[in-house]
């Protein structure tokens, strides 16, 4: 198969990997343009642009994609086969029908549930046990397209958006894989999805990632870890930005919503139902730490031996 392959960020590689390494042929990887970023604003490299320069696959980087002439040709003049596509940007009917065989699609959860940008936090926050990929052929309407194939994933309580991410990233691999190779022999059926069963991923949000402390503990704690290591939940505490990365909840302790316990080497924090223990923590412009360590440099209150 002559395939292109589309995606942005660290979580495509694996996939590009496995297709650069197989019997198929990579005619060119599709990525955002570079950025400026940093205090240097130094111009950075997507990590599949990264990728193909190191492996001196062709890139393309066009600025916008509707209406896009010149890079509809340019896709054209390629005649690929398949477009592979993974966390990459909408694409517009004109360039997801090239292709002979059309273009799919690696999404991060068992489809129609959570679609959006953002399907392994809401998972994470929602509390769900479960979780999985689906590939799916790309349609006009976003994350609603027939589907090839789909693979369950356990959520473990210790999970976090870091870690069910790079699991998740490295499993989808061999789903992109599979997939292509249905494709190729033609022994697939699709399956359409049923819109009914549909919830959403929207994208993450500053007001999402702020903790309230009159909710369930449970859920304070499902927030934390479906935004750890990255963006972070966050409280404010005099007029300081704390991070939160790492909870435990509490049972049977008696503390208001946003009161707070704190020991020489334990920070506990009243919720709407339960408490939450703090297990990790960094304040505003300085690193993250435990929380016993943390708390020899600041204090909530009169410390209690």
């Amino acid at each position: 198969m002559k395939i292109i392959f589309m995606g942005t960020p660290e979580f495509a590689i694996p996939s590009l990997k496995a297709i650069y390494e197989s019997k198929h042929q990579l005619l060119a990887v599709v990525t955002t343009p570079d950025k400026e970023r940093g205090r240097g604003q130094k111009i950075t490299f997507t990590a599949v642009k990264q990728f193909a320069i190191e492996n001196n696959i062709p890139v393309y980087q066009p600025e916008k994609l509707k209406g896009n002439q010149e890079f509809v040709e340019q896709m054209k003049a390629l005649q690929p086969d398949l477009f592979v596509v993974v966390a990459f940007r909408i694409l517009p009917k004109e360039i997801f029908e090239i292709p002979k065989f059309g273009s799919f699609n690696l999404h991060a959860s068992l489809l129609p549930k959570y679609r959006g940008a953002a399907p392994i936090q809401w998972a994470l926050i929602n509390g769900e046990k479960e979780t999985g990929l689906t590939t799916f052929k790309l349609a006009e309407k976003v994350d609603t397209g027939n589907i090839y194939l789909q693979e369950k994933v356990p959520i473990y309580p210790e999970d976090n958006f870091g870690t069910l991410h790079d699991r998740l990233s490295e499993l989808g691999a061999d789903v992109v894989l599979r997939t292509i190779e249905m494709i190729e022999s033609g022994n697939y059926q699709l399956l359409p999805q049923d819109d009914s069963l549909a919830s959403p991923a929207p994208k993450i949000t500053k007001d999402i990632c702020r903790i309230d402390w009159n909710i369930p503990a449970v859920e304070i704690h499902n927030l934390v870890r479906g935004l750890s290591p990255y963006p972070a939940a966050f409280f404010i505490h005099n007029e300081k930005v704390i991070k939160v990365y790492r909870t435990e909840v509490v049972k049977d302790m008696k503390l208001k919503p946003s009161e707070f316990y704190q020991t020489k080497k334990e920070l506990i924090v009243g919720c709407g139902k339960d408490a939450i223990k703090i297990l990790e923590i960094q304040q505003e412009g300085k690193k993250r730490m435990g929380a016993e360590e943390f708390l020899r440099g600041y204090s909530f209150l009169k410390v209690r031996d």
